[in-house]
């Protein structure tokens, strides 16, 4: 199963102030729209997205279809193709993508500790 590229998704309180934090790490802004509270940083393959006010929790976030630099690849396992795998596994998933549609389409779940994990494909 290849769920795509991996990043984790920070809520945070101060969007510039975990920027600067961030940079000082060596992470650079490769993304995103500080004018609506989120950044997308990168340090080499490591990918952090920053968001302010957007959701409770970090988020484990998975995007299938793209490579590091968020550009598509040519082969990739469709989303709804690894959420049909994890239900027939008996994976609980907390909201779906519509069988039914193609293209960018999502879906979430919880792991056993609370942690949410977001599949969100943004490529056909």
């Amino acid at each position: 199963m290849h769920l795509g590229h991996f990043s984790i998704s920070l809520s945070v309180k101060d969007l510039a102030a975990s920027r600067d934090f961030y940079q000082k790490l060596g992470f650079q802004v490769v993304g995103g729209e500080a004018t609506q509270n989120w950044l997308i940083l990168q340090n080499g393959s490591c990918t952090i997205g920053l968001f302010q006010g957007m959701f409770d929790k970090n988020i484990l976030t998975f995007n299938p279809g793209w490579d590091a630099s968020a550009q598509k690849l040519e082969s990739f396992t469709d989303v709804r193709d690894l959420q049909r795998q994890l239900k027939t596994q008996g994976v609980e998933l907390t909201s779906e993508a519509d069988e039914s549609s193609k293209g960018p389409a999502s879906f979430t779940l919880i792991d056993p500790d609370g942690n949410p994990i977001l599949f969100d494909q943004h490529v056909e």
